[in-house]
């Protein structure tokens, strides 16, 4: 599955576009000012996209490329 193809169904399944997921992720702090807080894990985010929207393992792992800057 493409990097996009995971967007497209991570939206499909929560409704939210990654813009917005980037938007929670600094409310969490999770990340500031757009770039990812040194002092989280990637299981801490990971962990947080599971249990608060349902992702899969590969859709959290998705959502945590695209906070490190991955767009295509």
């Amino acid at each position: 599955m493409s990097f996009q193809a995971y967007l497209e169904n991570i939206k499909a399944k929560t409704g939210l576009v990654p813009e917005v997921f980037v938007i929670r992720a600094e409310a969490k702090g999770f990340m500031i000012n757009g770039e990812l807080n040194p002092n989280i894990t990637a299981a801490e985010i990971t962990n947080w996209l599971k249990e608060k929207y349902e992702l899969g393992h590969g859709h959290a792992m998705a959502m945590y490329a695209y906070f490190k800057g991955k767009r295509d």
